[in-house]
């Protein structure tokens, strides 16, 4: 299967060396390197140097959207249509100094504060069988944008304008949708529900959505205009149903739902509610803005509202197993280069724990494959490690050597400042 996956890719390399050295980048992100970057996978896969990865990344001559296409079709052909749901979230990585491309001090809920950081749009594709991300736009603030010279320094085009993170993701939607993605349903958090742009697209082509809007929101159904904490306490209890959102490490997560009908645009056609979420222990209540073209049962939207937490799932794996966000590149180019490849690797993962249940039954005994039982499978089994101790003592030479390089430089820079 990783033959099939790197067949998949192969004709987007016109030259054999930057597609085995991509290959070679692939191994290292699907291993169980504690930490991955360009040198650590390099002495991983047996290279002399990190070099030949960071021109991999940095000058070889190769396609990252079209890579990123092959991706998206390698997802949808393994994990199929059944249900399928796109998700929309964003993502921050935690990054020092200032001339990464699109770092500033934002707010990232990694770390759930203002943070210096780089910010990204990703797309995930989710149904019954596995979800796995499909594409990524890195989200560029407007002191980038506004300053031309830091942009080109950064290898941005000039061309670049802002774009807000919600316009960021019905890019990517749109670019799915027209390649043929099935996919009937779109979710989102907060920052997404409250873009009418987003929702008049998906609208306009007849995909149906569940979008979080916050409290403050202001929805108009038949009796007036409301904000939909006020129209919470105005529903009578035998609106609300217990209903699962998906199920849990620890079991089902039940919830009580209820559902009002709202704004209906005659013009556009289709159906729209207020879908209100309350927690039965603590009461707490979210709000999710929902579209349909043609009616749909409560539990319909239900299922997926609670799809939206599988991007969570994927962060997490995609980072801790993949090295999504452990990138140690500054430019435009060899940002999305390392991301399509490190979602490709994740995605590689995915696909094995879906597809190894069909081929060999799972015993009652035991739970199905998962990404990180898949990953520790393949990398002490499938990969062929270099263990020699002369290619490790020689890394460790070329790797003192260049730290002594950059430090004298270093040095060197200072004194020629500092009086």
């Amino acid at each position: 299967m990783f033959d099939e996956l790197t067949a998949r890719i192969a004709g987007r390399f016109s030259r054999v060396e930057p597609r085995r050295r991509a290959e070679k980048l692939l191994l290292g992100l699907v291993s169980e390197l504690p930490r991955k970057n360009c040198w650590t996978i390099a002495e991983h896969v047996g290279d002399a140097t990190p070099d030949g990865l960071q021109h991999l990344l940095a000058r070889a001559v190769w396609d990252a959207d079209a890579v990123r296409d092959d991706l998206r079709d390698y997802v949808c052909d393994h994990l199929g249509s059944q249900n399928a749901v796109l998700i929309v979230d964003e993502t921050g990585d935690l990054k020092k100094g200032t001339r990464t491309v699109g770092v500033q001090r934002q707010y990232t809920g990694t770390a759930g504060r203002i943070e210096n950081s780089q910010v990204a749009v990703y797309l995930t594709y989710a149904t019954t069988a596995g979800h796995a991300f499909i594409d990524r736009a890195l989200y560029l603030p407007k002191s980038w944008t506004s300053d031309r010279e830091r942009c080109a320094a950064a290898g941005i085009s000039e061309n670049m304008q802002f774009a807000t993170k919600p316009a960021l993701a019905t890019t990517m939607i749109t670019r799915a949708l027209d390649a043929g993605v099935d996919a009937p349903w779109v979710t989102g958090d907060e920052v997404y529900g409250a873009d009418p742009t987003l929702r008049a697209e998906l609208e306009r082509r007849g995909v149906g959505y569940v979008l979080a809007i916050g409290c403050d929101r202001r929805v108009t159904t038949g009796a007036g205009t409301f904000r939909p904490d006020e129209l919470a306490t105005r529903l009578p209890k035998h609106v609300w149903q217990r209903l699962s959102a998906g199920t849990g490490a620890k079991g089902h997560r039940f919830y009580d739902w209820a559902l009002v009908d709202i704004d209906q645009d005659a013009e556009v056609g289709g159906h729209r509610w207020l879908l209100i979420r309350r927690n039965r222990r603590t009461r707490e209540l979210a709000f999710y803005r929902c579209y349909a073209p043609t009616p749909v049962a409560l539990p319909v939207l239900v299922r997926v509202a609670g799809t939206r937490w599988r991007v969570e799932e994927s962060f997490q794996t995609g980072k801790g197993l993949a090295g999504l966000d452990q990138h140690q590149v500054r430019r435009w180019l060899s940002w999305h280069r390392w991301t399509v490849l490190a979602m490709l690797a994740h995605a590689f993962l995915t696909v094995l724990a879906a597809t190894e249940p069909t081929q060999t039954p799972t015993s009652t005994r035991w739970i199905s494959l998962t990404c990180n039982e898949v990953q520790h499978l393949f990398a002490t089994i499938t990969t062929t490690l270099i263990t020699g101790t002369t290619h490790h003592l020689r890394f460790s030479a070329w790797r003192r050597q260049h730290q002594h390089r950059a430090r004298q430089a270093h040095y060197q820079r200072q004194s020629t400042r500092e009086p």
